[in-house]
C-alpha cells in the first residue's frame, strides 16, 4: 500500500463556540443546523443567557456548538457577567463561529466583537447572516471584516440565512476545515447536553418573553421549583417566573390571569413535543426585588 493510500481522514470533533451582536441570528443558526429547538429565538435583544449547547452530527464528525450570549456594550452587572461567559467560551473553544448581521450597521460594539476575536482568527469562521432580507447591505459588512481581519481567508467568510437555512451546509463545512481530528463527545443520537430543568425552564423563558413587551422580558428569571416522576411518564415540575416589581408580576399573570395561563399552556405543549413523557407544569408569578442586581441569583442562573 503506498503512502497516498495510507493517509485518512478520521472523524473531526470540535467545540464551537458562536459569538456576535445580540439578535445576530446565532440562537436561529444553532436551532437550523442541529435541527432541534435548544435556543431560544426572540427579536428582544440578548435573550440568550448562557452559553448553550447544540451536538451536530455529520459523516465529517461532531460539532458541539455553544450559543453564547450575544455581546453587548454596557457595565450593569447582569451585561458585564453575559460577556464574561462569551469570552471564557471563545477562549476554551477549538473553533469560533462569528456571526454578522447584514441588516445593521457594524458600529462600536460589532468592533469590539471584532477585536475579541482577532487574536483568534486562526480558528474563526465568519458568517454573514440575514443576507436574503431586503434591507441587506452584504458588501458594506464585508469591507468591515476586510478592515478588522487584514488578509483574511475568504473562503471561511460565508453569506447566509439561518432563517431560511441557505448555505448552513457551506459554514457547517467551514467549521469542520478547521476542527482536529478528534474522538465524539457524545453520542451520535445526543443534539444537546442540556439537564431536563434547564430546558423545561428555558422553554418558559421563551414562551414568556414572547408575549411579554417594553421592559418585562429582561426583568423575569425562571426557577425550577420542584421536579418529580409521579409515573413512569408523567414529570410534575413547579415553577416560578420571578419578576424584580409587584407593578410586573401583574402584567406577566395577566387579566383573568390570562397570560399566565396563555404561557403556561404555550410551554406544556412545547415540552411535549421534545421530551418523551408529559410534562404536567404547575406555574406561579413571583416578586424577587432587584435581582438583577444580586449575585447569589445571577450566578444561579448564568451557568
Amino acid at each position: 500500500m503506498s503512502e497516498e493510500e495510507n493517509t485518512t481522514i478520521g472523524p473531526k470533533t470540535a467545540l464551537v463556540s458562536i459569538i456576535g451582536r445580540p439578535s445576530a441570528g446565532k440562537s436561529t443558526f444553532l436551532n437550523t443546523a442541529s435541527g432541534e429547538k435548544i435556543s431560544i429565538v426572540s427579536s428582544i435583544p440578548q435573550t440568550t443567557r448562557n452559553a448553550i449547547r447544540g451536538i451536530v452530527n455529520t459523516s465529517l464528525g461532531q460539532l458541539v456548538f455553544v450559543d453564547t450570549p450575544g455581546l453587548h456594550l454596557s457595565e450593569k452587572k447582569l451585561n458585564l457577567k453575559l460577556t464574561k461567559i462569551a469570552s471564557d467560551n471563545i477562549k476554551e473553544s477549538d473553533v469560533i463561529l462569528y456571526i454578522i448581521d447584514t441588516t445593521r450597521d457594524c458600529g462600536e460594539e460589532e468592533s469590539l466583537i471584532a477585536s475579541l476575536a482577532l487574536p483568534y482568527a486562526q480558528k474563526l469562521v465568519i458568517a454573514l447572516n440575514k443576507t436574503d432580507a431586503p434591507d441587506s447591505n452584504e458588501t458594506k459588512a464585508r469591507e468591515f471584516i476586510k478592515n478588522q481581519f487584514v488578509d483574511f481567508p475568504e473562503e471561511r467568510v460565508i453569506s447566509m440565512s439561518a432563517k431560511e437555512d441557505t448555505n448552513i451546509n457551506d459554514v457547517l463545512k467551514a467549521l469542520y476545515s478547521l476542527a482536529p481530528e478528534a474522538p465524539m463527545l457524545y453520542p451520535e443520537e445526543f443534539y444537546t447536553d442540556q439537564e431536563v430543568d434547564f430546558r423545561i425552564s428555558e422553554i418558559i423563558r421563551g414562551e414568556a418573553i414572547n408575549r411579554l413587551t417594553q421592559e418585562i422580558p429582561h426583568a423575569l428569571y425562571v426557577r425550577i421549583d420542584d421536579m418529580h416522576f409521579a409515573k413512569p411518564k408523567l414529570l410534575l415540575v413547579r415553577a416560578s417566573l420571578c419578576v424584580e416589581r409587584e407593578s410586573q408580576k401583574g402584567i406577566v399573570i395577566g387579566k383573568g390571569a390570562g397570560m399566565i395561563k396563555e404561557i403556561r399552556k404555550a410551554s406544556m405543549k412545547a415540552c411535549h413535543e421534545i421530551f418523551p413523557y408529559h410534562v404536567e407544569l404547575d406555574l406561579q408569578v413571583k416578586v424577587d426585588k432587584n435581582w438583577r442586581q444580586k449575585d447569589v441569583v445571577l450566578n444561579k442562573i448564568l451557568v
